[in-house]
């Protein structure tokens, strides 16, 4: 999978995408053939997986989130299972926010700890059990939908309406990450988050299809956390646009900006940078809550910027309160049923 998401995806198809077209269509053969036949491992718990169509950030991990937050208010214990993406642990971990830092597990994984238990796994089926025996009755994905390793009990499928599907085109000729066709059939809901237009298309297939729309969006904590502030707004997340949108909406006058690729992990010297930059100019420094976890745990100008740099909070809220709840109590329906089919076969 492309880890960094060239500017040309979400821009109007042009001769870039045309040229990769035959890769993209080798490419889209063999993911979705992967996600229709492919042997699926049955969980001992229900699984509710938040995905997206494409490469790059959507939304999931706010998603994610907002629906352990809703079970648990349910009476339930869920866990997070994550890929641990950007760390650098090839074994199935429970993370331990006090012990482990972003480069051993991720950035979005110490997010998803602080609100319950998260396990990080390459392996997803191992990453599901460890979950079980840790007492988890239910098990949130962030991300892995097209992966194709665990029977999901509903899978909820994130756009942000800004950017859409970019460009349309499979991977590398855009940022589709299977065919639409495919994803479309397996996916049990779509949430639409923002107010843009550039998902309405394919919001309105999937409605044709019979499929659920839920609409959501992105909500700072404080909504005049900057307000009468001059910033330098620094990021490395998939969509740095749309963080410097929200820090406008909370108040902030943005006077520089400085965009790093995604889960990027800053260098003595970027810091630096950043810190004289800011001190010259007499800037606020800004940026996220998953920059700042990368920050975290490190001593020297990595903790320096970390505590110099105010963080931008956010939740995902749904439109209707009732919708996570919903979700979940599907989810826990698709087990039961789904449990009763096993051990049908299996008589």
């Amino acid at each position: 999978m492309v880890s960094e998401a060239p500017p040309f995806w979400w821009e109007k198809a042009d001769w870039r995408a045309f040229a990769l077209s035959p890769i993209s269509a080798i490419y889209g053969k063999v993911a979705g053939r992967r996600m229709r036949t492919a042997k699926r491992a049955s969980a001992p718990v229900p699984v509710i997986c938040i995905g997206n169509f494409t490469v790059g950030g959507a939304g999931k991990t706010p998603t994610a989130i907002a629906m352990a937050r809703a079970a648990r208010a349910m009476g339930h214990k869920p866990g997070f299972l994550s890929r641990g993406y950007g760390g650098s642990l090839d074994v199935t971990t429970l993370v331990d926010r006090d012990h482990h830092r972003a480069d051993a597990v991720g950035d979005e994984a110490l997010l998803l700890a602080a609100e319950t238990m998260t396990v990080i796994s390459r392996r997803r089926v191992e990453g599901a059990k460890r979950l079980a025996a840790e007492g988890a009755d239910l098990i949130i994905m962030d991300d892995g939908f097209q992966s194709a390793r665990l029977h999901l009990d509903y899978a909820l499928v994130v756009i942000e309406t800004m950017r859409g599907i970019g460009n349309g085109h499979l991977v590398p000729g855009g940022p589709v990450r299977a065919p639409i066709a495919e994803q479309m059939r397996q996916l049990s809901a779509i949430l639409k988050v923002g107010n843009g237009e550039a998902a309405d298309a394919l919001v309105r297939q999937a409605a044709r299809a019979g499929k659920a729309i839920y609409v959501a969006s992105i909500q700072p904590h404080d909504a005049k956390a900057l307000a009468g502030q001059t910033v330098f707004a620094y990021a490395g997340i998939a969509d740095t646009a749309k963080f410097y949108r929200t820090v406008e909406a909370v108040g902030g006058r943005i006077g520089k900006t400085r965009s790093f690729p995604d889960h990027h992990y800053f260098s003595d010297d970027e810091i630096r940078s950043l810190l004289d930059d800011a001190g010259r100019e007499n800037l606020t420094l800004v940026t996220t809550a998953k920059d700042a976890a990368r920050l975290a745990g490190h001593s020297g100008v990595a903790r320096t910027l970390l505590e110099r740099s105010k963080i931008v909070e956010i939740d995902m809220v749904f439109d209707d309160p009732r919708a996570p709840a919903a979700i979940i109590e599907t989810a826990f329906r698709n087990f039961r049923e789904r449990r009763l089919r096993e051990g049908s076969a299996k008589s």
